[in-house]
C-alpha cells in the first residue's frame, strides 16, 4: 500500500492537521521522511523523546521484555511495574504510584483522588477545584475543564463543576477564591502549552502555604516538565516546594505511551480497591522501557547535561535575536525553552514554525506568540549548533518576506 499525507484525509477523523512530511525513521535528534530528507529535531514529539530516537537502550529493552510478556491487567502485577514504582518512590517524595496510559489519565487520577480525599475527610461541600488560566492538563472532560483554556472545553455540553480558574504568577487572585471548600489547587511547575511561564519562588511558595491553610491538597502536573526536562528529575525539586501529588507522562516513557500519578500513602489510601482503574496501566512493556529511561536521565551526567545545553541554546537563540530582532525574551527552564516573539511579529509563531520545517527542522509552538523547542536531553553540542543555524535561516527567511 502506498501510504501519502492524502490518505490522512481519507482514513483519519480530521481532529488534526499534520504537516506534509511523513517521516519514517529517526536515530537520536535526527528524522529522516519518506524522500529520505533529513531533519534535526527540537520537537520531541512535544517533550516526550527525551532520549532521542531509537536509542539503543531502550530498543534492547523493548525488545527483551517483548518477548517476556506484554499485558496482564492488574488484576495480576508484574516485575517491571513494581520495579519503576520502587525506582519513581526512592527518588521522589512519593511514597506510592498509579500508573495510566497518559498525562491526561494520570491527571485524571489525580482530580479523582483529591476529591475523594476531601470528601472522606471533611465532606461533600470540601469541592472546589482551582487551577490557573493557559494552563493545560489533557483533553479528557475533566481535565480539559480543569485547563485554563476555555475554547478546548466549549462545546461538549455542561463541564463538570466546582472549577475556578485565576491567573498563574498571581498569590492575590488565588487567595481571593480559596476557602474552606477548596479541595486541590493543581498547577504546572512550567507552564509549557500556555506559552512556556516560569512561576515566581514567591508564588509557589505561596501557593504551598494557601493550601496548608485550607486543608487543600497541591498537586502538580509535571507532565511536560518532568523526568529531567528542566535539569532536575522533576522541576519542583529545583523550586523547593513538594507538592501532595504529582503527575508524570510524556518523557517517562522516552516515546512509549505510560503515565503517572505519584502520591503519599496517606492521601493513595484514599483510592481503595475499585475507586479507579485502567486495564492498560502498569503493563510490563511500558514499564520497563520507562524503568531503563529512569535510570538513564536520573543521572548526574544527564541532568547537569541539560542545564549545560540550555546555556547552548539561550547563547545561540539570543545571537540569532541580536541580528534580527523578533524575540522579547528566551523563557523556560532546561530544554524546555519558549522563544516569545516581540509586537512586530505577535500572532506569527506558526510562520516560524513553517519556515523551520522548509528548512529541515522540527520544532513547535506554544500559543500564537511564543516559539517552542522540547529536543532530547542528550542531543550533542553538533545537533544544537545545526539545528539552530537552521533555525537562524527559518528566522531569515520570515523576516525577509
Amino acid at each position: 500500500m502506498q501510504v501519502t499525507r492524502e490518505l490522512f484525509n481519507e482514513v483519519m477523523v480530521p481532529n488534526y492537521n499534520p504537516a506534509e512530511i511523513i517521516p519514517v525513521r529517526g536515530l537520536g535528534a535526527r528524522v529522516w521522511d519518506q524522500a529520505g530528507n533529513e531533519y534535526i529535531d527540537f520537537a520531541g514529539g512535544i517533550a516526550v523523546n527525551v532520549l532521542g530516537h531509537c536509542h539503543p537502550d531502550l530498543v534492547a529493552v523493548l525488545k527483551e521484555q517483548g518477548e517476556k510478556l506484554w499485558h496482564l491487567s492488574n488484576v495480576l502485577t508484574n516485575e517491571p511495574v513494581l520495579r519503576l514504582a520502587k525506582k519513581l518512590t526512592d527518588a521522589t517524595f512519593a511514597e506510592k504510584v498509579y500508573f495510566a496510559n497518559s498525562g491526561a489519565e494520570a491527571n485524571e487520577a489525580a482530580l479523582k483522588l483529591a476529591r475523594r480525599f476531601a470528601l472522606d475527610n471533611y465532606g461533600p461541600e470540601k469541592d472546589q477545584i482551582i487551577s490557573f488560566k493557559q494552563g493545560f492538563h489533557g483533553r479528557t472532560f475533566f481535565t480539559v475543564t480543569v485547563g485554563g483554556q476555555a475554547a478546548y472545553s466549549d462545546g461538549f455540553g455542561p463541564k463538570p463543576g466546582a472549577i475556578e480558574h485565576v491567573d498563574y504568577n498571581d498569590l492575590s487572585a488565588l487567595e481571593a477564591v480559596m476557602s474552606e471548600r477548596t479541595c486541590a489547587v493543581m498547577m504546572e511547575p512550567l507552564q509549557g502549552e500556555g506559552g512556556i511561564i516560569s512561576p515566581t519562588q514567591s508564588f509557589v511558595q505561596g501557593v504551598r502555604d494557601l493550601c496548608d491553610k485550607h486543608n487543600a491538597l497541591l498537586i502538580f502536573d509535571e507532565v511536560q516538565s518532568g523526568v529531567g526536562r528542566t535539569g532536575e528529575l522533576y522541576a519542583y525539586m529545583g523550586l523547593g516546594v513538594t507538592p501532595d501529588i504529582l503527575t508524570s507522562a510524556k518523557a517517562l516513557g522516552g516515546g512509549f505511551p505510560i503515565g503517572a500519578m505519584l502520591t503519599t500513602t496517606a492521601i493513595a489510601a484514599h483510592l481503595k480497591v475499585g475507586t479507579h482503574g485502567s486495564t492498560y496501566g502498569g503493563n510490563p512493556l511500558a514499564c520497563a522501557v520507562a524503568e531503563k529511561v529512569l535510570d538513564i536521565v536520573n543521572t548526574p551526567e544527564v541532568l547537569n547535561g541539560v542545564k549545560q545545553k540550555e546555556q547552548q541554546f539561550r547563547e545561540g537563540l539570543n545571537a540569532i535575536n541580536a541580528k534580527y530582532n523578533v524575540f522579547d525574551e528566551i523563557r523556560g527552564q532546561g530544554l524546555l525553552l519558549g522563544c516569545a516573539l516581540n509586537e512586530k511579529f505577535q500572532g506569527r509563531a506558526r510562520d516560524f514554525l513553517v519556515a523551520s520545517a522548509n528548512e529541515k527542522l522540527m520544532c513547535l509552538v506554544a500559543g500564537a506568540n511564543v516559539v517552542r523547542f522540547a529536543p532530547s536531553l542528550i542531543l550533542t553540542d553538533t545537533d544544537i549548533q545545526e539545528g539552530l543555524a537552521r533555525f537562524e535561516r527559518a528566522v531569515a527567511a520570515v523576516v525577509n518576506a
